[in-house]
């Protein structure tokens, strides 16, 4: 009983049964009280003349007083279907078996009953809807109303009469049972097809749990159905394209870690097999792979808070100029070993921004070192910062953005958008030369994920043999009142 589809089966036989039934009922009503009211009205219309008697003793009279003895003489000559009545009984007021008459007023109120049950009382309405209007052929003016019935039956209906009336209500219980019979046909036929898309995107659901996210069901049904079956392709599309990322992540991150482990436990084996002296020098190389070994796991680290939503900040307002200045500096070194020319561009009246100042200096510093990385020497990188009208957070604002420009050999234009994917390198011998000089691989990554974290956004502008230029935006402090 819990299943949808029976729910459905049910609901549409009830409501067919209800509709069907409460029609039938209608039907039947509507056509006994139409049918007794045409036989008893034909049946009055063929003793037109005692009808016309009637107005006329009313019109004599100026009233029905002593009209009981008219109606005692048989003026109402016609039975039922038009038959003749027997004579009347002269010991009985009334002819014996001759039709039971109802005569009332114009109000409706009775003044003669035949059977002596009604005198006084007034006509119902559907006793009035039953009888005949007498009323004067000159303006129509109702004089009274005239019912009239089988002696002890509550109309004057004959043995064909009630068997058409049977016949009828035959034919509607058969039409009810046909179209219960159909509707339950009906139920069954778009029940199954209402449940058929929830059938197959249960079916397809069970397959994504059970780790095949290459489920996609078709888009088909009401509009309602068609939008739960797109938000199902779309969740399952993100969920591959999600393990998908997920299972190179680990592989990349195997990989560089791979890396410092196999140069260490090398370099370790040869010492111990006295194919490597251990000297300050060996001892210096050792200790460089666990410094990079150190900020892979760190940048690891970052980047999955970052994921889970969890990256602590401090955000507050923040001085941007003096935090690249300061970034510059500890820098400064680092840049003349490489032989870089490191400068900042910075406005004196740059307005402060809500920011994490450690988040910053850390961005800048892995935008540098990517910089520096890929500068030849005599080069130059250069940090500058301004006002800009952006869109933060899909509405129009000013922030505050930062470049870092190098002229550097730039990057290909079909490589802009995967540059900060994580150990993403459009060339397998750069990324040995980012390790070599002790990058991860992730800098950019990490980069990306700061800033988005502070409420800005960063990308890149690039060209092969022009240089390239990261941009990140950082939302204005707040002003005090």
């Amino acid at each position: 009983m819990n299943r949808l589809r029976v729910q459905l089966i049910l609901a549409f036989t009830l409501v067919v049964l209800v509709a069907v039934g409460a029609i039938a009922f209608l039907i039947n009503q509507t056509t006994g009280t139409a049918f007794r009211q045409y036989v008893t009205h034909s049946g009055l219309r063929a003793s037109g003349s005692g009808v016309q008697r009637l107005v006329a003793y009313y019109q004599g009279q100026g009233g029905w007083d002593g009209v009981e003895g008219l109606l005692g003489e048989g003026v109402i000559l016609s039975g039922p279907a038009g038959r003749s009545m027997p004579a009347a009984d002269p010991r009985n007021r009334w002819p014996a078996g001759r039709l039971d008459v109802i005569l009332a007023d114009a109000g409706g109120k009775v003044v003669v009953d035949s059977a002596g049950e009604a005198e006084g009382r007034r006509l119902s309405s559907r006793e009035k809807s039953r009888a005949l209007a007498i009323a004067e052929t000159d303006d129509g003016e109702v004089l009274g109303y005239l019912l009239l019935s089988l002696p002890g039956s509550s109309d004057r209906l004959g043995p064909l009469e009630r068997q058409f009336l049977d016949h009828i209500r035959d034919i509607l219980m058969v039409g009810g049972a046909l179209a219960v019979a159909l509707g339950l046909v009906l139920g069954v036929l778009l029940s199954r097809s209402l449940t058929a898309p929830l059938q197959r995107l249960a079916t397809a659901a069970r397959a994504v749990a059970a780790g095949d996210l290459g489920q996609q069901v078709r888009v088909e049904g009401s509009t309602e159905m068609a939008e739960v079956a797109l938000a199902f392709n779309e969740m399952t599309t993100a969920l591959g394209e999600s393990e998908r990322q997920r299972q190179n992540m680990v592989a990349d991150t195997a990989h560089e870690l791979r890396t410092p482990l196999t140069v260490l436990q090398g370099n370790l084996r040869a010492i111990l097999d006295g194919v490597y002296p251990l000297d300050a020098a060996e001892i210096s190389r050792l200790y460089d792979e666990t410094r990079l070994l150190s900020r892979l796991v760190d940048d690891l680290r970052e980047l999955a808070l970052a994921d889970a939503g969890q990256l602590r900040l401090n955000l507050r307002p923040t001085d941007a100029g003096q935090v690249i200045q300061s970034t510059i500096g500890s820098l400064a070194p680092a840049a003349e070993a490489h032989e870089v020319t490191l400068t900042a561009q910075v406005p004196v009246d740059l307005p402060a921004v809500q920011a994490d100042p450690d988040r910053v200096a850390q961005v800048l510093r892995n935008l540098l070192a990517n910089a520096m990385r890929h500068t030849p020497p005599d080069g130059s990188v250069t940090v500058a910062a301004s006002l800009r009208e952006t869109d933060l957070s899909g509405a129009a604002a000013r922030a505050v953005e930062i470049s870092v420009a190098d002229t550097g050999e730039g990057i290909a234009s079909k490589d802009l958008p995967h540059v900060f994917e994580r150990f993403w390198q459009a060339d397998p011998a750069r990324l040995r030369a980012n390790r070599a000089t002790g990058g991860t691989g992730l800098g950019l990554s990490v980069a990306q994920s700061l800033v988005e974290a502070q409420g800005g956004r960063i990308w890149v502008e690039s060209a092969l043999g022009e240089g390239s230029t990261f941009r990140f935006t950082l939302p204005l402090a707040p002003v005090s009142r």
